[in-house]
């Protein structure tokens, strides 16, 4: 065994010292189809290496495979229906694709070994990834666990994963494990009190979780992963993580227009009119009358993104969108620029008091619609600089350039952006 230069124990390959990490989540198994982003794997490593990545971040599923008891060699995946979802980003998926699970990931894992790419092991179970497979078994499955033992089967289920992955010589190729991604943002917290905020509450779960892992796999570290930086909540960070995982997604702007629509609110409370006026395309149909076809239904609880969010995604002329983010943008700027300063030296400080390494899975802006550019465009572009170089200045683990830049996003497409971000992270430096 070796140490890394932040403290965590590695097995007998380690992972690079800095990780330069491309967000490829769930998509990565879901648009494996004909023109999709990830129909070939190979590619798609080959062109994140390009672009100066050496890790990739993923929901690998691990509880369908290991402890859901589904039959998983003829997968079925498939888009929400009824062309639900189809303008949002991570939704948008084409067409329907089949595959075998297991012998997708193993042909993930070499592809990443072939490539020198390392891989952060999460889950996105409880939030997303049922809701584009063809028939409810899984989200089922998921949801028959008690909600007290979600986190310890996951652990069990990603101890699984890694077993799996040993037994045909690719444990090496995992930087890190999470037990689920954002975990106080889904179903993990069913049946929690309530009275403190679910980071506090979901403590003893996550470490439950955490130590079911770790009894098995020691040598891999593994920790939480929370939507944001949980300031006001820190205390409830796990005793026994040996890494943390954060997204410090910082809205500012955005959050102004997620409030004004009620975008994650009552749909009741939607104000159709003004967004007629404001937001929406010629001939949007109302979020009223919006919904997936009825046989669908359960692909919206399977899911954790609201119903008006999902239908201003989907129906809102991105330009009007876009146009509002920078026309307020201005009375926002040095509040966001500041919180991000602040929530990731904030994070640093906890991962220094735990004597754990720091990785930034997700960030900067927030979720915006697929054909939206604000993040991508100069004002959000220089976030993304910002963010790095910050990352840097604490001595992160891992960071990213933007939750965007993935093949299933248009970011892919900024080279110049991302080679300039991944030289800093990597490098310290600007090219």
């Amino acid at each position: 065994m070796t140490a890394d230069p932040h403290g965590a124990t590695m097995g007998p390959t380690s992972p690079p010292a800095r990780l330069a990490i491309s967000l490829w989540d769930f998509s990565w198994y879901v648009r494996t189809g004909p023109g999709e982003p990830f129909a070939d794997l190979d590619a798609a490593f080959a062109r994140a290496v390009d672009l100066g990545y050496n890790a990739v971040r993923i929901c690998a599923m691990p509880f369908l495979l290991f402890r859901s008891g589904i039959d998983t060699t003829a997968l079925r995946l498939e888009p929400v229906g009824g062309g639900y979802a189809s303008r949002v980003r991570w939704y948008d998926l084409e067409r329907p694709t089949v595959i075998d699970a297991r012998a997708h990931l193993l042909d993930f894992f070499r592809a990443a070994d072939r490539h020198g790419v390392s891989v952060i092991v999460s889950s996105w179970e409880y939030q997303q990834s049922p809701a584009f497979a063809d028939d409810p078994a899984w989200y089922e499955a998921l949801h028959a666990v008690d909600p007290d033992q979600r986190l310890t089967v996951l652990g069990e289920a990603q101890a699984d994963l890694v077993d799996f992955l040993a037994e045909h010589d690719l444990a090496h190729t995992i930087a890190l494990v999470e037990p689920h991604n954002e975990v106080q943002a889904g179903h993990l917290t069913a049946g929690l009190p309530g009275v403190e905020d679910a980071v506090i509450e979901l403590r003893g779960r996550l470490e439950a979780g955490i130590a079911a892992f770790r009894a098995r796999h020691p040598e891999v570290p593994c920790g939480p992963n929370y939507a944001q930086v949980p300031v006001g909540s820190m205390r409830g960070l796990p005793a026994n993580a040996t890494v943390l995982v954060f997204h410090p997604y910082v809205y500012g702007v955005l959050d102004e227009l997620i409030e004004e629509f009620a975008l994650r609110g009552d749909p009741a409370d939607f104000p159709q009119e003004r967004a007629d006026a404001e937001l929406l395309r010629p001939g949007a149909p109302r979020l009223a009358d919006w919904a997936p076809p009825p046989e669908s239904e359960w692909k919206r609880r399977a899911s954790i993104v609201g119903h008006a969010e999902i239908y201003v995604h989907d129906w809102c002329d991105p330009e009007k969108f876009d146009r509002r983010l920078y026309d307020r943008y201005g009375a926002h700027r040095i509040a966001m620029a500041r919180e991000l300063r602040d929530w990731i030296d904030v994070a640093a400080d906890h991962a220094a008091r735990l004597g754990v390494p720091l990785v930034f899975g997700e960030g900067w802006v927030g979720y915006t619609p697929r054909d939206g550019r604000f993040e991508e465009g100069p004002v959000g572009a220089q976030i993304c600089r910002d963010a790095v170089a910050h990352s840097v200045r604490v001595g992160v683990w891992g960071s990213l350039v933007c939750s965007n830049a993935a093949p299933h996003h248009a970011m892919w497409a900024d080279e110049a952006l991302q080679r300039e971000c991944n030289a800093l992270l990597l490098e310290g430096r600007h090219r």
